[in-house]
């Protein structure tokens, strides 16, 4: 039980640090991978399965949970670490080049702006560009 909780104590930091997402704010990352290793790590868990017939409605599809495994487990917290270190934009730097492309240079730029405007628009704001996106000016 003492390897459950390293592991678990990992996954916890992970949570803690996740960003969340501005543009799907009622979808989290976060919720699905606690309920995850709650049903697997928690504290309380003393069965490796999740198929209870008595508490499983007939539509939930349920998969039984793998055995244990402290090794598979903090490879997995590592792999989430690693995405919040941006250990593979440093491994792996994309060049000129391919961030700004002959055919439109400034299309990642205008990406990343919209992305970054589109959790702040008003109700009117996102009608008025989906008009816009109807409507071409040549």
């Amino acid at each position: 039980m003492a390897g459950k909780s390293v592991a678990y104590r990992h996954f916890q930091r992970v949570l803690t640090q996740w960003p969340v997402d501005t543009l799907r704010p009622q979808v989290s990352f976060q919720n699905a991978l606690r309920r995850r290793i709650d049903k697997q790590l928690g504290p309380s868990t003393t069965d490796n399965t999740s198929y209870d017939p008595a508490n499983e409605s007939k539509d939930t599809l349920v998969t039984p949970l793998k055995p244990y495994n402290e090794e598979e487990q903090l490879e997995q917290v590592n792999v989430l670490y690693s995405f919040i270190e941006n250990r593979y934009a440093q491994k792996y730097p994309l060049s000129n080049r391919l961030l700004k492309p002959l055919s439109n240079p400034e299309y990642y730029e205008n990406l990343v702006k919209e992305l970054e405007e589109a959790p702040k628009r008003s109700f009117f704001g996102r009608l008025l560009n989906s008009w816009k996106g109807f409507i071409r000016w040549s």
